[in-house]
């Protein structure tokens, strides 16, 4: 007797363009059964939870529910079905309570009985393990407990199969442990659940089979416990990858950043930064790690001089025979006049990194590696680097001319942080360096930093993966609500005490 899937996708495909971003995949999830779904970006995982969800209609192929073939030609039909899916980037309403927002949408009638809407929400709670109030504003929760209401959500509206986008990418180690419990739970319960994540180690620990796709297509299912990370990313990018990140010893360092007792306000005047202190050596990385929003962003954009510092100093200590100079309340075009070399990649990349309607030969010209007067008129040189970046990093893109807006995520990252690293700086930071590249290019990264430490350049990497700022860096600088709670040695430091650091549970060292 055939076994009657929670969800089965037969042959899917869907085209935007003359582009594949799902050809031919076929997929089947169980009941009571928690599946991952890997594949490098531009593989075709989200497009295809978009399709399953309501969002994207499939060009060819069908999907069944519990066996019987459906049409899901919206959310809505998706969510009737019993689908739920919780995205990475959240959709709550910060001024209403968990209730208001879990009922948001639904029947008018339902707002009458507020008290009933709590208790069912504390029954959800109660049964899998989640701990949240129904009464409490949004805005007053962490990034955690927001996940929380989005998967309460999800349940309190019938979903039996819950789709994750990149559920731990806001989490701490210990927020990570308590998640799978309730996703345990869950499955426990006969829930069926599909994850997609870049965290191999997650990926063993919590699913039971993993799917993987490669450029839109199925290459295939295999169960977690047969699986390794080797094979995981060898099914992934095709070939093998080696996965061991290196982490040179540092050598000749020196102080070349100082920062004391900096403090910012945002314009609420809440402090986004309170009094934090450190020091930044010459050929070492320096990982900052903390939750979503703990001051990170704040950090490197006051360094960089886009931020305005209401109290502290930031002071450039050059090599032996130089000038040292204060940095605090510099633009960026000030601190260039001086001669020190400091580049960075933000966070938003578009936004504040690149021009999106301009190629990459004119966005390695505003960065300024021309001198003098030519610079605008001069383009071999900046043409010549972005060539040099598209062959080093595998940027995927038709021509240097071609608008970098157009180009996906993870190229545009590789286009920024091959643009910054080419000035050779002395001080470089990067946020999120590998947000959004596929396993193979990420590495490529991490060669990258170690190869700019080596020729001793000071870094910070703002990172959201723990396991990666333990392998890369030398020293951890962990935030929580914009206060340091430590500075941690990365080779003798653990993932716990971090997560805990990261939670303001538990302070570390003063300076690693």
């Amino acid at each position: 007797m055939e076994e009657n899937y929670a969800i089965e996708l037969r042959h899917i495909s869907k085209h935007f363009g003359s582009v594949a971003a799902n050809d031919d995949v076929s997929l089947k999830l169980k009941k009571g059964e928690i599946l991952a779904v890997l594949g490098e970006n531009g593989s075709g995982k989200t497009t295809l939870m978009n399709i399953i969800s309501g969002i994207y209609h499939p060009d060819a192929g069908e999907i069944l529910v519990d066996g019987r073939p459906v049409s899901i030609r919206n959310p809505a039909d998706s969510l009737a079905l019993g689908i739920g899916m919780v995205h990475q980037h959240f959709k709550l309403i910060d001024v209403l309570t968990v209730a208001e927002n879990i009922i948001l949408g639904m029947d008018g009638s339902m707002v009458l009985h507020m008290d009933e809407v709590s208790w069912k929400i504390r029954d959800l709670c109660s049964r899998y393990g989640f701990d949240v109030n129904p009464l409490a504003k949004i805005y007053e929760l962490p990034v955690s407990a927001r996940q929380t209401v989005e998967i309460v959500k999800q349940l309190y509206r019938g979903a039996n199969i819950l789709i994750l986008d990149e559920p731990t990418a806001v989490l701490t180690p210990q927020e990570t442990e308590k998640l799978f419990d309730v996703l345990r739970n869950m499955r426990e319960a006969g829930h069926s659940i599909i994850i997609i994540t870049h965290k191999l180690r997650e990926v063993l620990e919590i699913s039971d089979q993993v799917a993987v796709l490669r450029r839109g297509r199925y290459i295939g299912t295999v169960e977690t416990k047969d699986a390794t990370e080797s094979l995981l990313t060898e099914m992934m990018v095709g070939r093998k990858v080696e996965l061991n990140i290196a982490r040179p010893e540092p050598k000749n360092q020196e102080v070349r950043l100082e920062v004391r007792n900096l403090t910012v306000v945002n314009r609420e005047m809440v402090r986004t930064l309170d009094d934090v202190s450190f020091t930044l050596n010459s050929g070492e990385i320096l990982g900052v790690a903390g939750v979503s929003g703990s001051g990170q962003r704040e950090l490197l954009e006051s360094i960089a001089g886009l931020q305005k510092v209401v109290g502290g100093s930031i002071r450039y200590i050059p090599p032996a025979g130089e000038w040292e100079h204060e940095l605090t309340n510099m633009t960026p075009d000030a601190i260039r006049r001086l001669g020190i070399r400091l580049s960075f990649v933000p966070e938003d990349r578009l936004g504040m990194g690149l021009v999106g309607s301009m190629g990459m030969t004119d966005n390695m010209m505003l960065r300024g590696y021309n001198e003098g007067a030519g610079i605008f008129t001069n383009r071999r040189k900046p043409k010549s680097l972005a060539e040099q970046i598209i062959s080093e990093l595998q940027v995927m893109t038709p021509s240097v001319s071609t608008p970098v807006r157009s180009l996906s995520g993870g190229n545009v990252q590789k286009v920024l942080v091959g643009r910054e690293i080419a000035v050779r700086p002395k001080v470089l930071m990067v946020a999120y360096p590998v947000r959004g590249l596929d396993i193979n290019s990420s590495y490529t990264i991490y060669g990258l930093l170690n190869r700019q430490k080596e020729e001793g350049t000071a870094i910070i990497c703002v990172g959201e993966d723990i396991d990666v700022l333990l392998a890369l860096c030398d020293r951890i600088l962990v935030l929580c609500g914009g206060q340091v709670t430590g500075i941690v040695d990365a080779r003798t430091a653990t993932k716990e005490q971090i997560g805990l650091m990261m939670s303001g549970l538990r302070e570390g060292s003063a300076n690693g």
